[in-house]
C-alpha cells in the first residue's frame, strides 16, 4: 500500500481546501445549534418517535419543492435559496424564543426538535449537491480533506455550544441562533465563490427533469433503491442507539446544562479522531478496503454497540458508543457514499441524493424511534431492546454488499 507523501497530500489542491473551508462554515452552524437539538429531545422523550415522523413527513413535503426549484435553478441558486431560507428561520426562531418569551412553551422546543433534523439534513445535504457536482472525478483524498474541514467546524462548533451552555437558561438559543445564522450566511458566499471560480464545471446547467424525480428514480432505479435502503437501514439503527442512550442520560442527570455539557464533551473527542481520518487516512482505507467492504462493516459496529447496551447500560458505554459510531460514519462512511453518490447522473446527484439524505434518513429515524415505541409497549426491558435490532444489523450489511463493485474503487 502506497502511503508516500503525495499520495497522502494528494487530496489539498486548491479548490479542495476552499471547499473545506465551505463545510467548515456549515457544521460550525448546525454543532452550534446541535445540543439544544439534543436538549429538546431530552426534554421530550416521550413523544419522540412522534416528532421524528413529523420531521420525515416534512422531509418528504419538502423534497418535490427542492426538486422544483433544482430542475430550474442552477447549483448556484438551489445553494442561495436553500440557505437563505433556513437563515430566516434562525431569526425567526430567536425571536420567538427571546422576544416573544415562549421559551418555556412545550411546543417551540417541539417545533424546534423537528425544524433542527431537517436544517441538519438539508444543508448538509445542500453541501455535498454542490461538491459532487464541482468534484467528479478527482483524487478520492480530496473528499477526506473537504470532510476534515467540517469535522474542524464541527468541534469548534460544540466548543463553543459548550460554552455558551451556562447562558442557556438566563438568555435562551439567542446566542446560538445569532451565531449559527452567521455562520451559515458565510459558508453561502463561500460556496458561491467556489461555484463561480469551477466555470468550467457546467455550474450553469440545472438538473432538469421534473418535480418528482427524486422519489421515481429512487423507487426504480436498482442502485438507488439500494442506497436508499442502506441510508434508511443505518438510520434507524442509529436512532436505536440513540433513544437508547439519551434514556441512559435522562436517568444519569436532570440538569439540563450537564446534558448540553456531556454532549459537547463527546463531540470535541469525536471530531479531533475523525479529523486525522479524514486528512490522512480515508484514501488508504478506501483503497485498502474498497468501498463496500466500509459499507459492509457497519452492520458489524451496531452488532457489537447494542451486545454493549445490554451488558453495560450506563453512561460510559454510551460515550464509548457514540464516539466509536460518530467516528465511523463521519471519518469513513459518509466520505465512502459521497464518492459513490459522485458517480450517479446529473439529475441523481441533484435530487435523487438529496432524497435519500433527507427523506430516509427521517423515515429510518421514525422506525428506529418506532421500534422502540413498540418493544416498550409489549413490555420487553429497556436493554433488552438493543439486542432485537441485531438482525437488522444482519440487513445492513447485506444491503452495503448490494452496492455496485464499480463503486468499490
Amino acid at each position: 500500500m502506497d502511503l508516500s507523501k503525495e499520495k497522502i497530500f494528494s487530496g489539498f489542491t486548491l479548490k479542495a481546501v476552499l471547499a473545506a473551508v465551505f463545510f467548515f462554515l456549515v457544521l460550525f452552524s448546525w454543532y452550534t445549534l446541535r445540543p439544544i437539538r439534543n436538549e429538546m429531545a431530552v426534554q421530550n422523550e416521550e413523544i419522540l418517535p412522534w416528532l421524528l415522523g413529523v420531521g420525515a413527513m416534512v422531509m418528504l413535503l419538502l423534497n418535490p419543492i427542492y426538486s422544483w426549484i433544482a430542475s430550474n435553478s442552477n447549483v448556484k441558486k438551489v445553494l442561495s435559496f436553500s440557505y437563505l431560507f433556513f437563515i430566516s428561520n434562525i431569526i425567526l426562531f430567536i425571536f420567538a424564543w427571546s422576544f416573544l418569551g415562549l421559551q418555556e412553551s412545550v411546543w417551540v422546543s417541539r417545533v424546534f426538535y423537528v425544524w433542527a433534523n431537517v436544517y441538519s439534513f438539508f444543508v448538509v445535504s445542500i453541501f455535498w449537491v454542490v461538491v459532487i457536482n464541482l468534484f467528479r472525478g478527482v483524487d478520492r483524498a480530496s473528499y477526506g480533506v473537504i470532510s476534515a474541514g467540517g469535522s474542524i467546524g464541527a468541534f469548534l462548533g460544540a466548543t463553543v455550544s459548550g460554552l455558551l451552555s451556562n447562558t442557556f437558561t438566563e438568555w435562551g438559543m439567542i446566542f446560538y441562533g445569532l451565531i449559527s445564522a452567521s455562520l451559515l450566511l458565510m459558508a453561502m458566499f463561500v460556496g458561491i465563490y467556489i461555484i463561480n471560480i469551477s466555470s468550467n464545471e457546467n455550474v450553469n446547467d440545472t438538473a432538469g427533469g421534473k418535480s418528482f424525480d427524486g422519489i421515481k428514480n429512487v423507487i426504480t432505479d436498482t442502485q438507488l433503491r439500494s442506497i436508499a435502503i442502506y441510508m434508511y437501514l443505518w438510520t434507524a439503527l442509529m436512532t436505536v442507539h440513540w433513544v437508547t442512550s439519551i434514556s441512559i442520560i435522562g436517568d444519569w442527570t436532570s440538569d439540563s446544562a450537564q446534558r448540553i455539557s456531556f454532549f459537547s464533551q463527546v463531540e470535541q473527542v469525536v471530531i479531533p479522531l475523525t479529523l486525522i481520518t479524514q486528512l490522512f487516512l480515508v484514501n488508504w482505507f478506501v483503497n485498502f478496503f474498497g468501498s463496500q467492504r466500509i459499507l459492509i462493516s457497519y452492520g458489524f459496529i451496531f452488532l457489537i454497540a447494542f451486545i454493549g447496551y445490554f451488558l453495560y447500560p450506563n453512561i460510559v458505554w454510551v460515550a464509548v458508543v457514540t464516539v466509536f459510531l460518530r467516528w465511523f460514519e463521519y471519518g469513513l462512511n459518509k466520505p465512502t457514499r459521497e464518492i459513490v453518490f459522485s458517480k450517479l447522473a446529473r439529475n441523481d446527484r441533484f435530487k435523487s441524493t438529496v432524497l435519500v439524505d433527507t427523506f430516509m434518513v427521517r423515515i429510518g429515524d421514525f422506525s428506529g424511534s418506532g421500534f422502540i415505541a413498540l418493544n416498550k409497549f409489549l413490555g420487553v426491558a429497556s436493554s433488552q431492546i438493543p439486542l432485537l435490532a441485531v438482525p437488522f444489523a444482519g440487513i445492513l450489511s447485506y444491503f452495503g454488499m448490494k452496492f455496485d463493485s464499480k463503486t468499490k474503487n
